[in-house]
């Protein structure tokens, strides 16, 4: 009886030993192909700012602020890792809050404990996923530069763009990809339409109205002072922009090379439709509106690209270009602002842009999610509450900003160049 009993206790037990490995396997585990494209990913994002942003800024101002331009660049990359580090990933990515997360990851606290583990709904690390979302913080704050060209302090820049990422950044980051309201929404933002575009172009604006216009704006020229550095800058973008659309898969899989079809597509589609629309109105394509077209099309495609085929791609990415150029040359003509580089027409425009038709042309299929009225309608909620809370924090940290240190440079610094009065330095 005794051995009949033991028979069958083991007969039972064999299923359970059996489905141990089933067990072990469903639990997360790094994979290194997929840690291998993340930091590859971040790299290239990185590569969008240094030195992607500060060769496409800097080949179209002034001769004598083409210095002063790429700093604002290379110090925001440095200024907005250690405000990313110090809280703003935590702020963003800690915690449970609808409407931010908590300090639970304040100087980056217990990432040292679990650098060798995969998060828990992933296949990578917390530290490489930590920095790869850094390189978007920083390439957010470093576009605002690009609406205040030529006559910002560079104190009062670094002193604004440190507290809107706390302030701005980081909440709507929370929002969106952090498990915030906006998320419970069924907002669609792949890699950032509203989180960095909408939100970059927004403040842009803001603060190029609040510092007011260039001396000389409308009566002498702006003309750029060379467009092969900003046609050098706009083909990194292009290139790391692979890392930042294909990379917000977080994975190297069928979903992340979806993401690079279509964000090739819909770049070429930008610009095209920006160099046609161009060509027609005033009679000649230029260099400065091609590269213009290929970031309307990448901005424009940023927050669709894990959800849309390449047909929705292509009338994405050439809406994008065209109305852009719109708002870029003729916008911004009859509203008589100084946004110096077009942050705003080109950022804040075509991200709005993208986020809404993203709304109209996400297939289920690839994205778990179907395009519809339905859906646009959920987007055109995100954008509205995107520009809302945007405009109104920005405007409130200029102001904070202007009084404690001032905005403007004086006029005859303004007149020398920021490159000598800034930082006592010329190209010769």
């Amino acid at each position: 009886m005794k051995k009949t009993l033991l028979t069958a206790a083991g007969a039972l037990a064999l299923p359970l030993v059996a489905a141990l490995p089933a067990f072990a396997a469903d639990e997360p585990k790094i994979d290194s192909g997929d840690m291998a494209w993340m930091l590859t990913s971040t790299a290239l994002v990185l590569m969008m700012t240094i030195p992607g942003v500060a060769l496409f800024y800097a080949g179209m101002v002034r001769k004598k602020n083409v210095l002063a331009t790429m700093m604002q660049s290379f110090a925001t990359c440095a200024l907005i890792t250690i405000v990313w580090m110090v809280a703003g990933y935590s702020l963003a990515f800690s915690g449970e809050g609808k409407w931010i997360g908590d300090l639970g990851r304040l100087f980056l606290s217990g990432l040292a404990d679990v650098w060798d583990k995969p998060k828990p709904e992933g296949t990578i690390t917390e530290p490489v996923f930590m920095v790869f979302q850094m390189t978007f913080a920083i390439i957010t704050a470093a576009l605002i530069t690009g609406a205040v060209a030529d006559r910002m302090k560079f104190s009062a820049l670094l002193l604004f763009l440190a507290l809107w990422s706390l302030c701005v950044y980081s909440p709507v980051a929370h929002w969106v990809w952090g498990g915030g309201f906006i998320a419970d929404w069924g907002v669609l933002d792949y890699a950032g339409g509203t989180v960095v575009h909408i939100n970059a172009g927004v403040a842009g604006l803001v603060a190029c109205l609040v510092l007011g216009k260039r001396k000389g704006y409308g009566t002498e020229s702006m003309a750029p002072h060379n467009l092969g550095l900003a046609v050098i800058g706009a083909s990194l973008l292009w290139v790391g922009w692979f890392g930042f659309n294909a990379g917000s898969a977080v994975a190297a899989d069928g979903r992340a090379g979806m993401a690079m079809v279509v964000t090739q597509i819909a770049t070429a589609a930008g610009v095209l439709a920006w160099m046609f629309v161009e060509w027609a109105v005033k009679g000649k394509p230029t260099v400065l509106g091609a590269i213009s077209g290929a970031v309307a099309g990448l901005v424009g495609i940023t927050p669709a690209a894990g959800y849309v085929a390449p047909v929705g791609a292509l009338v994405i990415g050439a809406a994008a270009g065209a109305i852009s150029w719109w708002a870029s040359v003729e916008l911004k003509r009859m509203l008589k602002y100084d946004d110096s580089l077009d942050v705003w027409g080109i950022h804040g425009v075509a991200g709005i842009v993208g986020a809404i038709l993203t709304g109209l042309f996400a297939v289920e299929a690839i994205g778990e999610t179907a395009g519809g009225i339905g859906q646009m309608i959920v987007q055109i909620q995100g954008v509205v509450v995107t520009i809302v809370y945007t405009a109104i924090v920005s405007f409130i940290l200029l102001k904070i900003v202007d009084a404690i240190l001032g905005l403007r440079v004086s006029d005859e610094e303004e007149q020398m160049g920021l490159d000598e009065a800034l930082h006592g330095e010329s190209l010769g």
